[in-house]
């Protein structure tokens, strides 16, 4: 499944044409707005905005960042306070969404897996991972995953290997 529809080729290089955002993507965007105004204000402040980034890509926006989506998409409260409001923030997380690039996430998740930058994963990173993010999740589970992934059974996932799992049954 590619995200992008091609490429626009220029005379100093490339750009990317984002795919068109679709139904699931608004439904994401709603739902990250929604948890994000825990107030139910109908709209999100400065720090709503820094949660919602975080949320949707990862990482903590600056505060460079933050002013400039303000600037471009943020409405004016009674006290020239800027928010964003449900709209708006489609508006605002719209275009980046729909350029990210899904073997770059597949990648950034796999370098999480992988704390020691060996360029492979052991059932001891599996376990660890899980602990933190599913510490429900029971280790035969894991194992078994593992075992699923490791199909030269060699005791390492490859990023080859990863890479397959996360795509595994996606539409090409």
């Amino acid at each position: 499944m590619s995200l992008y529809t091609g490429f626009n080729l220029k005379s100093y290089g490339y750009s990317v044409i984002p795919k068109p955002v679709t139904a699931e993507d608004r439904k994401l965007l709603s739902s990250v707005f929604q948890n994000c105004d825990t107030d139910n204000k109908g709209y999100l402040t400065r720090e709503d905005i820094k949660i919602a980034v975080v949320s949707l890509y990862g990482y903590k926006p600056s505060k460079y960042e933050v002013n400039q989506l303000l600037d471009k998409y943020g409405e004016s409260l009674q006290d020239d306070v800027k928010v964003l409001t449900l709209p708006k923030f489609h508006d605002a997380m719209a275009p980046k969404l729909s350029t990210q690039d899904e073997n770059e996430e597949i990648r950034q998740t796999f370098l999480a897996f992988d704390t020691q930058c060996r360029g492979f994963l052991t059932i001891e990173d599996l376990k660890k991972t899980f602990a933190q993010v599913a510490p429900h999740l029971p280790i035969h589970a894991v194992a078994a995953a593992f075992k699923e992934l490791d199909r030269d059974g060699d005791g390492r996932i490859s990023y080859r290997d990863f890479d397959f799992m996360m795509k595994y049954g996606k539409d090409s």
